[in-house]
């Protein structure tokens, strides 16, 4: 787990360095698809657990109607 914090250090030093008018379209090009997807991930989970029948409790049946 070092690797990967030693990583993102110097990730974000690099970035940090770059002057304000480059920073910005590097972390639009990174950062927006990178949330993009992510939103797009919990929108499936929460999708799925909308429709998981497991989750949904025994609902008492309709009663059945009847012709006046």
């Amino acid at each position: 787990m070092d690797w990967l914090v030693q990583w993102w250090d110097g990730v974000e030093l690099w970035v940090v360095q770059l002057p304000v008018a480059v920073q910005f379209p590097v972390v639009m090009v990174v950062v927006l698809p990178l949330c993009l997807g992510v939103a797009r991930l919990i929108d499936r989970v929460a999708d799925w657990g909308a429709k998981n029948p497991a989750s949904v409790p025994d609902a008492e049946p309709e009663p059945e109607k009847v012709a006046a």
